[in-house]
């Protein structure tokens, strides 16, 4: 298997590989393209997110500085937010439902790397996907680690880090983030509206 399959099956892989590698190149060029784009341009800045990103559902914003690893491996929905200087480390996909709000300085990882010093001498790295809910809210300075799904109308506290699942419904905070307490979800009543 090259790097690049082995990293796709989920397996240990060399992240200093020149296909790997090459994928973060293009993320990087189409970040510093994004984040070049004044905010008030909102059609241009638009259009480098769908080009940036693996899919994009209506009115995403991203705000600068924004930062990636591959963007082909971002799917978002409707309604998207990500405020000042969020990084999402997409080596393995990152999925995120719609009207969901990541707030600033706030970091969702999908790689990982080995204990063992001699494998991480050897530039050993292992993805696991991330998948996030609709109407979910994630505080400021959050960190999501490597494998996590965070379910349906989901708070996340303000400097929460997310190391395990997350039901529906519910806020959660601290380090490492436990449910903090049960939220209703009153998205029937404006589905009903309609």
């Amino acid at each position: 298997m090259t790097e690049l399959e082995k990293l796709d099956a989920g397996l240990e892989y060399d992240f200093w590989d020149e296909g790997v590698n090459s994928r973060k190149l293009h993320a990087i060029e189409g970040c510093a393209k994004l984040n070049a784009i004044p905010v008030t341009e909102n059609t241009a800045r638009e259009a480098a997110v769908r080009e940036l990103f693996g899919s994009v559902g209506s009115n995403p914003t991203v705000l600068p500085m924004f930062s990636c690893d591959n963007g082909k491996n971002i799917h978002v929905g409707e309604n998207f937010l990500a405020n000042y200087n969020v990084t999402i480390l997409d080596i393995a996909p990152v999925t995120i439902g719609d009207y969901v709000m990541i707030g600033p300085n706030t970091l969702i990882a999908t790689v990982n790397h080995p204990f063992s010093p001699r494998k991480r001498r050897g530039h050993i790295g292992q993805a696991k996907p991330v998948s996030i809910g609709r109407d979910v809210w994630i505080g400021g300075n959050c960190t999501i680690v490597p494998g996590v799904t965070i379910g349906n109308n989901v708070v996340i506290a303000a400097g929460a880090v997310v190391t395990k699942d997350v039901p529906d419904n519910c806020v959660v905070g601290g380090v490492p983030a436990k449910v903090i307490r049960e939220i209703h979800d009153d998205t029937e009543k404006i589905n009903d509206a309609f």
